[in-house]
């Protein structure tokens, strides 16, 4: 009997250590998809202090909701961000899409796209005090031009804000095909309104962005900076498609000349993978900012793309003045570094 329990405490003991080791594993490494966020399309994930904020695509359909993070890949539900049955909220009816947020003049703003009344989507901007919310409307719609406009992107470049916005290929067609194209202003310093005339960024243009196809997209634009070089991310394709990818062009200035990569896309389906339709991402740093990550999402069922999408994070980096992803992956990886 002694012996017996023994044994049951030598195994007990072998158990205890072999979860310790899973453990340090699952500390130590990641597989996408990450957060067990499902689904959710056009994550945006915003890094403020030594905290990530996520907001995307994602059910309920009368707002958006808002996750929690220390290390960009075990995340938290706070609830709901904006909602859109709030007092002062009750603008937009449905298909609430692609919420960004940015800290600027000490508050918190974010841009969304959603449909009205009349069928029309646009894009709105609203604020609040805290990442969490609750955001409130500022002005919603942000500009009115009688045509659909999705996927807003604000940055700002030394103070002064820019406004990246998608003109929709629902309503706008050019010689025939409908095409989504997206264009760039200087906002206001309050950032409630456009300066100057639209300027088109970028177009579908490139071979793999179905130039032959009836239906082409560039669109969820992402800007950042490198050694005073402007990269503007993008995603072309449909997006319940495997063929939704990543790109992106370079200026000298926000407002361009913008000038695609000719290799682009830089992230693309690998169905042997599992992989299929990564896009619409955005761009944030690793918990002590030594590396940069690249959040997207993917098909979570690649035989039936329109079943739901799920959030990938992969280390971005810069080689040789060219942007690149090393991913998609669905291997483990190293975590983000602290």
């Amino acid at each position: 009997m002694k012996k017996s329990a023994e044994n049951n405490g030598l195994l007990l003991l072998l158990v205890l250590s072999l979860a310790a080791c899973n453990s340090s594993v699952a500390r130590d490494t990641y597989t996408n998809p990450v957060g067990g966020i499902v689904p959710i399309g056009d994550p945006f994930a915003l890094k403020h202090g030594d905290t990530y904020y996520l907001y995307g695509t994602s059910p309920p359909r009368h707002g958006f909701k808002v996750w929690e993070s220390a290390n960009l890949v075990d995340w938290k539900d706070k609830g709901l961000a904006l909602d859109s049955r709030a007092d002062g909220n009750k603008w937009g009816v449905n298909r609430f899409w692609a919420p960004e947020v940015v800290y600027y003049n000490n508050k918190f703003y974010m841009t969304y796209s959603a449909g009205g009344k009349d069928g029309i989507m646009r894009i709105a901007l609203a604020a609040s005090e805290k990442p969490l919310g609750p955001f409130i409307n500022l002005k919603a719609p942000l500009f009115d031009r009688g045509t659909s406009f999705i996927d807003g992107h604000i940055f700002i470049e030394d103070g002064t804000p820019y406004l990246f916005y998608v003109k929709d290929c629902s309503q706008n067609i050019i010689n025939g095909r409908h095409i989504s194209q997206i264009f760039v202003q200087e906002m206001s310093e309050d950032l409630l309104s456009l300066k100057g005339s639209p300027r088109l960024a970028i177009q579908p243009d490139q071979q793999w962005e179905g130039l032959q196809k009836d239906y082409q997209w560039n669109e969820g634009p992402f800007v950042l900076k490198h050694k005073e070089i402007y990269y503007l991310m993008y995603s072309a394709n449909f997006f319940a498609s495997a063929d939704y990818g990543i790109g992106y062009a370079t200026a000298s200035s926000p407002l361009g000349p913008w000038r695609k990569y000719e290799e682009n896309p830089i992230a693309e389906k690998d169905l042997s993978l599992g992989v299929s339709g990564p896009g619409h991402n955005s761009v944030t740093t690793s918990p002590d900012g030594s590396e940069l990550f690249i959040v997207y999402h993917s098909h979570s069922d690649p035989e039936n793309p329109r079943r739901g999408r799920t959030m990938n994070i992969d280390r971005l980096y810069f080689e040789g003045g060219l942007l690149k992803v090393k991913g998609p992956t669905r291997t483990p990886q190293p975590m983000p570094r602290k």
